[in-house]
């Protein structure tokens, strides 16, 4: 099994799969590493996620992506991208995780579950969908208490609060309410989200003036127990029957990840990684990041259509550097 390459690319989302097809392009030798299925965040989307993005834009390396639907759905945004990968027969390992990555004096020594390998540059693509961001209240680990969402279908007939403003969290509130479950919608904030959707959020606010979801506005969660959430309102402490939490707060990267790679990390609330916006290249020489792991706690800044150019850049840049040393 060949060890050494141009490119280890940490990632096979939209974005990894990008870069993998631009080296191929280009005659770099490369591996791209996934610990889950191709798209392994995609794979976790709820099931019926539609994306607010048309298809052409969510195209890469310009291969069509054709669509029912003007924006496409989950399955055949997996579709696409599990067929670009095994058309152009890109060298992608599945379900092998990373765990270390050691920065040699010309070279990157990448240490996975399963094997060892060397390379000359790094591309971390891992994006942002893995880690949750945690309410940090009490029985927040009940097994009631989930931050991923799939099927409405589990929740039919139960008394479920929703805790979130943004896609995710209107998408599983709206959803559960039309497969019957009595949908109590948490928000920390005065309304729901404007990045909601346009086509969703009319859809969920008419459903809250009508009283068929109820939603508790500048509200956060103090508690939950097995049969009970406590919410803390402007004014009041709430405790309602409750029977399954979907905390829908967001996610982002793994900073942890890239701290132990050396790249340097604001320490301000956007926690934004170094590096050059034209080249993508890091603190770290021969170290690259590309699509939304490049926004930090602004995960909302980067998505597929405006981050598939990182590829392009990144062994742009690459191959200059290799004709001039």
């Amino acid at each position: 099994m060949k060890s050494e390459f141009d490119i280890i690319i940490v990632g096979g989302g939209p974005i990894g799969i990008a870069c993998g097809l631009e080296a191929k392009k280009n005659g770099l030798s490369y591996l791209i590493i996934e610990k889950g299925p191709i798209v392994n965040s995609l794979f976790h989307y709820p099931s019926n996620m539609q994306f607010f993005s048309s298809s052409e834009k969510l195209e890469i390396d310009e291969i069509p992506f054709i669509s029912n639907e003007a924006k496409p759905k989950r399955d055949e945004a997996l579709e696409y991208y599990r067929r670009i990968v095994t058309s152009n027969k890109l060298n992608m390992h599945l379900f092998e995780k990373v765990e270390n990555v050691h920065k040699n004096k010309d070279s990157f020594t990448t240490t996975t579950d399963k094997n060892t390998y060397t390379s000359k540059q790094i591309v971390v693509a891992t994006g942002f969908y893995d880690i949750p961001n945690l309410l940090h209240v009490p029985g927040e680990n009940l097994d009631k208490v989930v931050h991923y969402y799939n099927n409405p279908h589990y929740y039919s007939g139960q008394k479920v609060a929703v805790v979130g403003a943004s896609n995710s969290a209107i998408d599983a509130a709206l959803e559960c309410y039309r497969k019957g479950a009595e949908v109590s919608l948490i928000i920390r904030g005065p309304e729901v989200g404007q990045r909601v959707k346009y086509w969703v959020r009319p859809d969920i606010i008419n459903r809250i003036q009508e009283g068929s979801i109820k939603a508790f506005f500048n509200t956060t969660v103090k508690s939950i127990t097995k049969e009970y959430i406590t919410l803390a309102t402007t004014s009041e402490e709430l405790k309602i029957p409750n029977d399954f939490v979907l905390a829908l707060t967001g996610y982002k990267p793994n900073f942890s990840f890239l701290k132990k790679l050396g790249v340097n990390i604001s320490n301000d609330v956007k926690k934004l990684p170094e590096y050059n916006s034209e080249t993508m290249e890091t603190n770290i020489e021969g170290l690259y990041l590309a699509g939304v792991i490049c926004g930090g706690m602004e995960t909302h800044k980067w998505f597929i259509e405006n981050s598939r150019i990182h590829a392009k850049m990144i062994v742009k840049h690459i191959i200059s550097n290799s004709v001039t040393r």
